[in-house]
């Protein structure tokens, strides 16, 4: 084009300058210089139909394969590359790999047209205010006290405002499913009136023809809960393209915060970044916009439906039977419950993020502890095991319940120098008996009481689990906020600073009375 504008320039410039000149100042042909006069426009460039004679005698060959493929599994079909390999190996072609490559694309088009089967094509929709949301997982690892872990993002987007709401569960399971529900329904303030999913099994049970679906009694309780509509997608990849949105917003989500991979203490942690994450999102401008996410949300927010008074109960109830050991399995992890429940079958109600265990026929919650992000592991409270390890003082030192309480710190190094003195003034079972004692404090008073009375203790040179009960119990009066609690405050408290002096006496002999009575029979003799 510039070249063919230089041409014209120098005869406007120049009128009687010749063809010939023109063609020897720009090296080109004559031709080429009788075309740009002729045009400012350079012809099309022509492409000639190459073809492909060594593929050739196998194009038919080629055909029947892909023919075949019609009835064979969808991940056992060929590609062009297998194409390719059969070729060369079953044939002896010498074809190259990307002329192979290009003929299968044609092949394929025209079997499909003989087939009726029309090209894929997207139908571009419009999602007015309220209307519709979207729901998807999506994985992602992150670091949780320096541990790689596979997480799942739980992702709800409005499609009209494209404002997400995405919550990080350790498991992809109903109970994860629903709270995501809960939680963004919550942190919207309202609801949708139709969520798109694809065929989750929390949600649905078995595809049935079309668009119908086997719903979960679950899932059909939480659509009734909330007052929304859902729809299902056509199973498969074809699917995908009906929620669009949502499978776009996992992978930008994913880009766009979780990379570097994050690195946090906890879970909780890490939500609570997430979170951030979506507020921030709101000045986000959606590309072919005008207006941010948070404008759009701000003018679709009245529109949603009113959220019920109570949120719905996303746990799941089970029953589980505690072993020998004081353990429910529960979804491949283990849980301790109180060593008097050993054998017994309990009711557990089970969270997202935690679990509830329930004495038998009772609602007395008897203990709760954080969902395990990872299988054939054991969360034991040390609690738990008291009443056994009063009676076996010898099993403490290697229970593994004392190891997760020093490794969470709530068995911390007052209770170990406590431990020390007591085994070295009372001996090893007697010692670990007393520390039980302190131990069984934690039930009826706050950690940082009894850690209270466990100094006091040792500044008195002290290790009597009675001497830690009292300070304990004195420190929780102190620092109590009821009338009681602040009477004894203003009281005056003296504290035991010095070790009670040991006993000096001599042990008691019978020399004074040998004396007494070596006396009285001498007197009695000179009588």
């Amino acid at each position: 084009m510039e070249l063919y504008e230089r041409i014209r320039r120098d005869r406007r410039v120049e009128p009687d300058v010749s063809i010939r000149e023109l063609s020897r100042r720009y090296r080109v042909h004559r031709r080429d210089v009788r075309a740009a006069l002729a045009s400012p426009i350079p012809p099309a460039r022509k492409t000639p139909e190459r073809a492909a004679p060594a593929l050739g005698p196998y194009e038919e060959i080629i055909r029947g394969w892909l023919r075949e493929d019609l009835d064979a599994p969808v991940k056992q079909r060929h590609t062009a590359r297998r194409v390719w390999q059969r070729l060369i190996a079953e044939q002896g072609a010498d074809v190259g790999e990307s002329t192979v490559r290009a003929f299968v694309a044609r092949a394929r088009a025209e079997i499909a047209l003989e087939q009726g089967r029309a090209p894929e094509v997207t139908v571009p929709q419009q999602h007015p205010p309220a209307a519709e949301a979207e729901v998807d997982f999506g994985e992602f690892d992150a670091m949780i006290a320096g541990v790689v872990v596979r997480l799942w993002l739980f992702i709800l987007r409005l499609s009209h405002s494209g404002r997400a709401f995405a919550y990080a569960y350790g498991h992809q399971a109903q109970e994860a499913f629903f709270d995501g529900h809960v939680r963004a329904f919550a942190w919207l303030g309202g609801v949708p009136g139709r969520v798109r999913y694809d065929n989750l099994k929390p949600a649905v049970t078995r595809v049935l023809r079309g668009r119908d679906r086997a719903e979960n009694e679950r899932f059909t309780a939480l659509r009734s809960h909330y007052g929304f509509d859902a729809f299902f997608c056509a199973p498969g990849a074809e699917g995908a393209h009906e929620k669009g949105g949502v499978e776009g917003e996992v992978g930008r989500f994913r880009r766009a915060h979780l990379v570097p991979v994050p690195d946090v203490a906890c879970l909780d942690e890490l939500n609570a970044v997430i979170t951030a994450w979506c507020v921030a999102d709101d000045g986000r401008v959606i590309s072919g916009r005008r207006e941010t996410v948070g404008t759009a949300f701000a003018r679709e927010h009245p529109l949603l439906g009113q959220l019920p008074e109570e949120s719905f109960d996303a746990a799941a109830l089970l029953s589980c039977v505690a072993d020998t050991k004081a353990r429910i399995c529960v979804r491949q992890a283990w849980y301790s419950v109180p060593a008097s429940l050993a054998r017994r079958r309990l009711t557990v109600k089970l969270h997202a993020e935690h679990l509830e265990v329930f004495a038998p026929g009772s609602d007395t919650i008897v203990a709760v502890h954080p969902r395990s992000l990872h299988k054939h592991t054991q969360t034991l409270e040390l609690d738990h095991y008291l009443e056994i390890l009063a009676r076996k003082p010898g099993a403490l030192p290697g229970a593994t319940a004392l190891a997760q309480a020093r490794t969470s710190g709530r068995f911390t190094g007052l209770h170990d120098e406590f431990w020390t003195r007591a085994r070295r003034d009372r001996g090893d079972a007697a010692g670990t008996r007393a520390l039980i004692d302190v131990l069984w404090l934690h039930r009826r008073l706050p950690a940082v009481a009894v850690a209270a009375g466990l100094r006091a203790a040792l500044r008195a040179g002290s290790c009597d689990p009675t001497v830690v009960a009292i300070e304990a119990r004195r420190w929780a009066d102190g620092h109590g906020d009821d009338p009681q609690s602040q009477q004894r405050r203003r009281s005056t408290v003296v504290e035991l600073r010095t070790a009670l002096p040991g006993a000096t006496r001599p042990a008691p002999t019978l020399d004074d009375y040998d004396q007494l009575l070596a006396t009285t029979n001498s007197g009695e003799v000179a009588s």
